[in-house]
């Protein structure tokens, strides 16, 4: 299985933009998707008490994401995108959420687990580089720091189902195996990087190599969210 091997065809469309955002990331982009906690989590390996961390991390993450794409809301002019960027932080918090009940009714979390949890230096630094973007960036410089999220975790489904085929019915991780196959994220894909060029053919230069770096920085930290859960990581002091 070789996660690294680019998709020949996408199932969305992917603008000049975006795909000078991927140049951009070059390498880390590619070494996303070759963690171990990725091949574990592929090959139904990943140990569940790490698989939990993952989860738990990531349910705190995503009302982040959700924080972000409301506040880039405030930021359009057209009431599209404002509408957009408003239903996309529902549905991190409402389709994605649901994931993770069901997942914790598994493993043994709830939504008290949650709310008490401490966040790793890893998400942490992850969230404050989102908000930060949204709030004090431009336009394209925010919806580009939130874009390898659901980016990445889509072509991830997708190169999976190339390299896996049919989801085994006794995979462990077989349900989020399957929620990142669902054709609906393609639409919500072209959905976001339109809007990206949009905002992209808006700037000036200088911000578009801004939006560039903020949407690499959000790929490493894409890599160091798997890592981190791998490492289970703690504060140091």
């Amino acid at each position: 299985m070789d996660l690294t091997a680019p998709l020949d065809t996408r199932a969305f469309s992917v603008p000049p933009f975006a795909e000078a955002c991927l140049d951009h990331a070059d390498d880390t982009w590619t070494a996303a998707f070759d963690h171990p906690f990725v091949h574990a989590l592929a090959e139904g390996t990943l140990d569940a008490d790490t698989f939990m961390f993952y989860q738990m991390q990531d349910a705190r993450y995503l009302e982040a994401f959700a924080d972000a794409a409301s506040l880039l809301s405030t930021q359009c002019t057209d009431p599209d995108d404002t509408l957009w960027f408003i239903d996309a932080a529902r549905l991190a918090i409402v389709v994605e959420g649901e994931l993770h009940e069901g997942y914790g009714d598994e493993l043994g979390y709830g939504p008290d687990d949650i709310r008490q949890l401490q966040l790793t230096p890893n998400n942490r630094a992850y969230q404050n580089h989102m908000i930060e973007r949204a709030q004090r960036g431009t336009l394209v410089a925010g919806t580009a720091a939130i874009t390898p999220c659901p980016w990445l975790y889509v072509e991830l489904g997708q190169r999976l189902e190339r390299d896996l085929g049919a989801i085994p019915e006794d995979h462990p991780y077989a349900e989020w195996l399957a929620m990142y196959r669902d054709p609906e994220f393609n639409e919500y894909m072209d959905n976001l990087l339109e809007r990206l060029q949009r905002f992209a053919d808006a700037a000036d230069d200088a911000a578009r190599e801004r939006a560039k770096t903020a949407f690499t920085t959000s790929v490493r930290y894409e890599w160091m969210f798997w890592d981190q859960a791998w490492t289970q990581q703690e504060w140091p002091v």
